[in-house]
């Protein structure tokens, strides 16, 4: 499985002001991989985007990852409090 968690940061750094506080918590399910995306709450809106344009970009970009299981992936942008 590639590692999405990469993917991820990789995509997600480079738009926030406080790299240090970005960090991914990962959870499985029955049904799917869930990436937990915590951000500082000042680089929400860089992240999310206007009207979600960011979110939903990344979110295809990440979605579009196949896995072994055949467990589809999920990610929830949250801030960091």
């Amino acid at each position: 499985m590639p590692d999405i968690s990469e993917l991820i940061l990789a995509i997600v750094k480079p738009l926030v002001t406080h790299e240090d506080k970005v960090s991914l918590d990962i959870r499985e399910t029955d049904d799917f991989f869930e990436y937990h995306l915590f951000i500082d709450p000042e680089d929400v809106g860089r992240v999310i985007g206007k009207q979600g344009r960011v979110a939903r970009a990344i979110r295809t970009i990440v979605y579009s990852v196949k896995t072994k299981k055949s467990k589809r992936v999920r990610l929830v942008i949250q801030d960091g409090e």
